[in-house]
C-alpha cells in the first residue's frame, strides 16, 4: 500500500521545478507552521501530541512533511539574503532572522515532545549554514554553547525517558532484553 501511494508521489514531485516548490515556500511554511500548532491539542499517544488521526488506520505526522517545506523556506531565504553578497549571512540580524525561520518549527515540535524531529531540523540548519558560507566564529562560539549546553540539557531539562534513550544508544548493554524504549 505505501508503494502503490509513495512512487506515483515521487515521480510527481521529481518533474516539480525547484524555483516553484521555492516560491511557493512561504504558504508551506504557514501551513505547517498551524499545523504543528494545531497538533498539540490532539489527544496524548505514548506521551506525544505528534499525529493527526485521519481515519482508524490513517494517521498524519505534519512535523515530518514540515522538514521538506522548513528546509526549502530556509534554503529560500538564504537565497533572499545572500542575493546581494554571499557574505550577508554573517550579518547578526539577517542570521537572526534566518535562524528564527528554523527555531519556531523546531520550538513547536519540541513541546510535542518530539525531539529525533527537532533534532534533524537543527542538524539540517547547522549543515546548510556551513556550506552558505557562515564565518568561521559564528561556528566555533556554536560548537562552545552546545557544549556547555549538552550536559545542562541533559541533566535538568530532558525527561526521564528520553534519558534512557540516549542512554541505551549510547550503551547498548544497559537494555538486554533488546527491546525499544
Amino acid at each position: 500500500m505505501w508503494s502503490i501511494i509513495s512512487i506515483p508521489i515521487m515521480i510527481m514531485v521529481i518533474f516539480i521545478d525547484y524555483d516553484l516548490i521555492a516560491k511557493f515556500s512561504p504558504i508551506f511554511y504557514g501551513i505547517f507552521i498551524i499545523l504543528l500548532i494545531a497538533v498539540l491539542f490532539t489527544p496524548v499517544v505514548n506521551g506525544a501530541t505528534s499525529w493527526f488521526k485521519i481515519t482508524e488506520g490513517i494517521k498524519f505526522q505534519p512535523s515530518e512533511f514540515a522538514k521538506i517545506f522548513v528546509i526549502v523556506f530556509l534554503a529560500y531565504i538564504m537565497q533572499i539574503v545572500q542575493k546581494r553578497d554571499k557574505k550577508e549571512i554573517n550579518k547578526p540580524l539577517k542570521l537572526l532572522a534566518i535562524l528564527s525561520v528554523v527555531a519556531v518549527p523546531v520550538l513547536l515540535i519540541i513541546k510535542q515532545p518530539d525531539y529525533g524531529t527537532a533534532i534533524a531540523f537543527l542538524m539540517a540548519t547547522v549543515l546548510m549554514l556551513f556550506v552558505a558560507g557562515l564565518d568561521k566564529k559564528y561556528i566555533i562560539a556554536t560548537v562552545l554553547i552546545i557544549a556547555i549546553a549538552l550536559p545542562l540539557v541533559y541533566n535538568f531539562v530532558l525527561p526521564t525517558h528520553a534519558k534512557n534513550r540516549i542512554d541505551v544508544f549510547l550503551n547498548p548493554n544497559l537494555d538486554p532484553r533488546g527491546s525499544r524504549i
